[in-house]
C-alpha cells in the first residue's frame, strides 16, 4: 500500500507514459457525458481518480494536474467520446474514476464510459489501482518512479 492524502498527486512515470492519482475525498458525484446520456458516477471517499497521459515531459504532467483538478475540484464532467471518434487519436490526458481500475493498451482512449477500465501505454498494461483506507495499492506494477507531490495548481 502507498500512502495517499486526499491534498497529494501520487505520479508514476513509465518511460512512455505518466499516471497521476488523487483520492475523491469529500466530492463524491461526478456526471459522466456520454453522446445518448448523462450518467451520474457516486465515489467513496476513498476511491481514487486516476488520469494517463501519454508522455513523460513535464508538459503531460501538467496536463494531468490540470485534468484532475478541473475534474474534481472544479466538477467537470467526465466526457465519453462515440466510438471512432476523430478526437480519440488527439487526446493526451484520459481519466477514470472508482474503487478499482484496470489499465490497458488495447482500448480507444476517451470512449469507454466503464469507469473500471483506462487507456494506458504499454508498460502499464494489466496495473491495476485499487482505492483502499489511506492510500492506493497498485497491482501488477512492473516498473516506473512513484512519487507524491502536493496537489496544487
Amino acid at each position: 500500500m502507498i500512502p495517499l492524502n486526499y491534498d497529494e498527486l501520487l505520479i508514476l512515470r513509465g518511460k512512455e507514459g505518466t499516471l497521476g492519482m488523487v483520492k475523491a475525498g469529500d466530492h463524491t458525484q461526478y456526471f459522466i457525458e456520454t453522446e445518448k446520456e448523462e450518467i451520474l458516477l457516486a465515489l467513496d471517499p476513498e476511491d481514487v481518480l486516476v488520469a494517463s497521459g501519454f508522455g513523460t515531459d513535464e508538459k503531460t504532467l501538467n496536463g494531468i494536474k490540470c485534468v484532475l483538478y478541473m475534474i474534481r475540484e472544479v466538477g467537470s464532467p467526465f466526457i465519453v467520446l462515440p466510438k471512432n471518434h476523430p478526437a480519440s487519436k488527439r487526446l493526451k490526458v484520459v481519466v477514470s474514476a472508482g474503487g478499482r481500475i484496470r489499465l490497458s493498451c488495447s482500448i480507444t482512449p476517451g470512449t469507454h464510459p466503464e469507469q473500471d477500465i483506462l487507456c494506458g501505454t504499454d508498460e502499464f498494461h494489466g496495473l491495476e489501482v485499487k482505492g483502499v483506507n489511506g492510500g492506493v495499492e497498485l497491482n501488477g506494477l512492473t516498473g516506473g518512479k512513484i512519487e507524491r507531490i502536493p496537489f496544487v495548481i
